[in-house]
């Protein structure tokens, strides 16, 4: 779940193919956990009559929830960071340029841990405000990562 995240944290270094690339392992990551959300659904709710209305919430809750709080919010979070402290760098050292780049990338990944929590919170509180209240869904959100 932390892909994209990483290939963010690598843009100064790496093509950018491979920061999409990163994406695509990532939306494959969210999109797996929907289904599988899908399937458990299916079989708690086997006898319900609306077992298609609660497979249907159970993957788009998962999808959309894990799709802004793995994907979307904490890919854009760590581009904005590493683009900042790149820039930063650039202007207020002498480093070289692969030095910059190098310590863009650590902290990248040391913020990683940093900005899931309150990402996760922030989404499961955006889709209890929003989304959640038309479908009504009971229960917990979606696992993070």
């Amino acid at each position: 779940g932390y892909a994209n995240e990483v290939g963010e944290s690598f843009r100064p270094l790496v093509p950018v193919p491979v920061v999409w690339a990163s994406y695509g392992v990532a939306t494959a990551y969210v999109t797996a956990d929907a289904i599988d959300k899908g399937r458990r659904a299916a079989t708690v709710h086997a006898q319900d009559p609306a077992k298609a209305t609660r497979v249907g919430v159970a993957v788009v809750d998962t999808f959309v929830w894990q799709s802004l709080a793995s994907v979307a919010i904490p890919g854009f979070t760590i581009n904005r960071l590493c683009a900042a402290s790149l820039a930063l760098l650039g202007a207020l050292t002498r480093w070289p340029p692969p030095l910059r780049r190098w310590a863009t990338t650590a902290l990248g990944l040391a913020a990683i841990p940093l900005i899931i929590t309150p990402i996760d919170r922030s989404v499961d509180f955006l889709m209890d405000s929003s989304l959640r209240k038309l479908y009504g869904a009971p229960g917990e959100p979606p696992a993070p990562h």
